[in-house]
């Protein structure tokens, strides 16, 4: 029974995602094995294994190096450096955790990219004796474009320069800087030694200047609550379950809003309209086994829905309020990061993944690429590995779809080559591009005036045309 109550427990937890990023060596593993070792996260066998690291790769002195609870490749351990995205599982009393160590190097740009994607919350490292360097731009720059709202810099490193407030104010002003040219909404500034555990977990006694909370505690209380309207329902359908002849259900994960049982919908992208007729609960059955209707379900509940009407309804189409339509286009303007070794070329078909749906697609123009160091715009005639641009996506059927900064779900997509299967880039939906003749010249006009307000505040270096 005692088992049962915990796994309870944790079930009803909410769960909270974030990465480390910054330049290399400014301890991002070392901070994570840190919270993970103080937390009592730690198996024995692991711990062992991290003091037999430690004392062959001599990387920390007689200290346990925490880097090695994290950096799980043999290169990386050589090299005493995060190469690969990795992931770590750990819970308090309040909340569970999945952390996503990211590597600094600018050649593994797209892991950072692909550890990102997921997180809400980012902790951004900065060497205190180095403050704000090339790395610590571009990862704040991909944090901002991935649309992660909180930002943690912990300035780490600080037993090297004797936990100095005035380096820590000097570097927190910086970042600030930097974090309104970019439009990050919530900064949050933690003073750390990763490797000595100073307000990591516990409240440092080496920092009396500094009257926040550790870096744990501010973890375990921060509210990343999004601010969700209840009539944007989208529900990518995933499958489509018929197991006899009286009953037709649509099944797949609800990706924002809620809906109720009488709730006229849409089916997109064909426009055909009806009501909800019933909804069923997965985690809704009786102990005779029989699943149990229930009256309205919201995101991110995993549901079948079944409708009043006979309508054509299958895999990779989006229901959504009647009343709360998304953009209807094959016709797109998006963010793109490319991660294949192989240069993305224009015109080229790929298959672009978004959601439940996959269509064949290309890329007609390339606007321009942003250099994630400098921030500025450059013409180019194809996309190399790690190059970030904005690109016009033309499919060969119309998809529905909202602003990546409306909904992550519905707003991204992955390319995939056609020939290898390869994952060869991600993408963010920006808007509509100008050449789609289905939206009238009114209702782009403004949505281009919201889009390019938006972009005039929070990036003033972006082009802000549309394609």
């Amino acid at each position: 029974m005692d088992i049962i109550n915990y796994l309870k427990e944790h079930e009803n937890k909410d769960m909270l995602r974030f990465l480390t990023c910054g330049s290399v060596d400014d301890g991002k593993s070392t901070l994570i094995g840190r919270m993970l070792y103080d937390s009592k996260m730690i198996f024995d066998d692991q711990l062992s294994a991290a003091e037999s690291e430690s004392k062959k790769y001599g990387t920390t002195g007689e200290k346990i190096d925490m880097a090695l609870l994290v950096d799980g490749l043999q290169s990386e351990r050589e090299q005493g450096i995060t190469i690969d995205v990795a992931y770590r599982f750990f819970a308090t009393e309040n909340r569970k955790f999945i952390i996503a160590d990211t590597p600094g190097h600018e050649q593994y740009t797209r892991n950072m990219v692909t550890g990102a994607s997921t997180a809400d919350v980012a902790i951004i490292l900065i060497d205190a004796r180095k403050g704000i360097l090339t790395q610590t731009r571009r990862h704040s720059f991909i944090v901002s474009l991935l649309g992660i709202e909180h930002v943690i810099v912990a300035i780490n490193k600080m037993d090297l320069v004797d936990f100095s407030e005035e380096v820590y104010n000097e570097i927190s002003k910086a970042y600030g800087a930097l974090a309104d040219e970019l439009g990050i909404k919530n900064t949050y500034y933690i003073p750390v030694s990763a490797l000595d555990g100073d307000n990591v977990v516990d409240k440092s006694e080496k920092t009396p200047w500094f009257d926040g909370k550790p870096m744990l505690g501010l973890l375990d209380s921060m509210d990343i609550s999004k601010e969700q309207k209840a009539e944007d329902f989208r529900f990518p359908v995933q499958y489509v379950n018929r197991p006899n002849l009286d009953f037709r259900g649509f099944c797949g994960t609800i990706a924002a809003g809620s809906v109720k049982v009488g709730d006229e919908i849409t089916v997109l992208p064909s426009g055909k309209t009806t009501k909800i007729k019933s909804i069923i609960n997965a985690g809704d059955i009786t102990e005779d086994n029989r699943e149990v209707t229930t009256q309205e379900v919201y995101a991110p509940m995993a549901v079948t829905l079944t409708t009043e009407d006979e309508v054509d309804i299958s895999r990779g189409d989006m229901i959504v309020h009647t009343h709360s339509l998304p953009s209807v286009s094959n016709n797109l303007k998006v963010m793109l990061v490319w991660m294949d070794e192989k240069p993305m070329q224009i015109n080229r078909s790929y298959d672009i993944k978004r959601a439940t749906s996959v269509v064949t697609g290309s890329f007609e123009k390339i606007n321009y690429k942003i250099d994630v160091n400098t921030y500025e715009r450059t013409q180019v005639k194809e996309l190399a590995l790690n190059d970030i641009a904005s690109c016009r996506m033309v499919l060969t059927r119309p998809i529905a779809s909202d602003s990546y900064q409306t909904n992550r779900l519905t707003g991204s997509f992955i390319v995939v080559d056609r020939i290898s299967n390869n994952t060869v880039g991600a993408g963010m939906i920006v808007g509509l591009s100008r050449r789609d003749l289905g939206v009238s010249t009114k209702e782009y006009s403004d949505a281009e005036k919201e889009l390019n307000a938006y972009v005039r505040k929070h990036f003033p270096e972006w082009d802000c045309k549309a394609v």
